[in-house]
């Protein structure tokens, strides 16, 4: 206040136009400073919201089914075709060699799996690596561990309340796709291949129609002989 000037009206105004270029000045740095801090807030936001997304999908695929077969079976089909029926019984799968259903569910576990060893927590970290560790040497692999850490956090992030200990939940096994998925992929191959066959019958048919006009061709040249 001591500097400034009132005793002219040029003073005056060499004072307010000073005051509104400082003025404006802090206005310019703080509106940045907020605006760098809103795009960070938004940022993390965003990284907090697609690894929940993330690990919500995981703890679907992981623990989707609470009955039925709870581990994993680690077995590919030519195993199944050169031991059918092997160690069925600790790995409590069927041995259908012609259903693929636990290789699809193998397949969805080892990705979710493979998200969790990307955007888990150490402990869940440390849990997928064992079981995708116990996947590739062949063993069988429960679910229920990693599915109820994963099942905690998401409740920690999102703000609910824990699972109150009186609430008694069974174990929980990997999801089983639904059937649908491959008969539609299937009929859709039907068609494609009913659609190829009709071209196909088409073609024969113009060859037959070929065949017509050629005899008929040979019964006018033998009347006319």
């Amino acid at each position: 206040m001591r500097n400034l000037d009132f005793s002219s009206w040029q003073a005056m105004l060499s004072t307010l136009v000073g005051l509104a270029v400082i003025t404006l000045i802090g206005v310019g740095i703080r509106l940045l400073v907020m605006q760098t801090l809103q795009q960070r807030r938004e940022r993390e936001n965003r990284q907090i919201n697609e690894r929940l997304r993330t690990l919500i999908a995981a703890y679907k695929t992981l623990g989707g089914s609470f009955t039925g077969a709870l581990h994993v079976d680690p077995r590919h089909l030519r195993d199944l075709r050169q031991t059918p029926g092997a160690a069925d019984d600790a790995l409590a799968v069927p041995a259908d060699t012609g259903s693929d259903r636990a290789r699809r569910i193998r397949d969805a576990v080892e990705a979710a799996l493979s998200d969790i060893v990307l955007l888990g927590t150490d402990a869940q970290v440390r849990l997928a690596a064992h079981a995708a560790t116990e996947l590739a040497e062949g063993r069988a692999v429960p679910t229920a561990e990693l599915v109820v850490s994963l099942r905690d956090f998401i409740r920690e992030a999102l703000d609910l309340d824990p699972i109150p200990a009186s609430v008694v939940i069974p174990r929980q096994g990997p999801a089983r796709p639904a059937p649908g998925a491959k008969g539609k992929g299937a009929e859709a191959g039907d068609k494609g291949k009913g659609g190829g066959g009709g071209g196909g019958m088409g073609g024969i048919g113009g060859g037959a129609g070929g065949m017509g006009v050629g005899h008929a061709g040979d019964d006018d040249s033998s009347h006319a002989r």
